[in-house]
């Protein structure tokens, strides 16, 4: 009887113990924030530089709102995945698409970004003499 009691009390708060607890930010954490770029020769291409800011994403894929930041806690550090609402690259601004960025942190002045966990790319944060024009 009493290996029936427990093996229900485990059953019944086993799943609860096992979710994630995801905290929801309006904005992209100051860490994250800055110029970054795959490589530091890669800083002075406009083309190959993406720029956070706490509500904004501008990148190669284009300019973004961010509407918000979920936080999922890990042993390695807090995963970021901002929520945005990104404006056409072409210029048509009727046209608003929904795209989404992970940020992970790599050490120091290093994250990984990208649209999912399959597409993560290594970033380095470029000095403050990097262009600051999408800023």
């Amino acid at each position: 009887m009493r290996k029936a009691a427990l093996l229900l009390f485990i059953a019944a708060f086993a799943p609860q113990v096992a979710s994630a607890h995801v905290v929801r930010h309006n904005s992209i954490p100051e860490t994250y924030r800055g110029t970054w770029a795959p490589e530091l020769a890669a800083c002075k291409d406009e083309k190959a530089i993406i720029v956070l800011s706490a509500k904004a994403y501008a990148g190669p894929a284009g300019s973004c709102v961010v509407d918000y930041v979920s936080e999922t806690a890990e042993p390695s550090g807090s995963t970021f995945s901002a929520r945005m609402q990104c404006s056409n690259p072409q210029g048509q601004a009727q046209k608003k698409t929904i795209a989404n960025l992970i940020m992970r942190p790599d050490g120091a002045d290093r994250i990984s970004l990208g649209p999912g966990f399959d597409s993560l790319m290594a970033y380095q944060r470029c000095s403050q003499g990097a262009p600051a024009g999408k800023q």
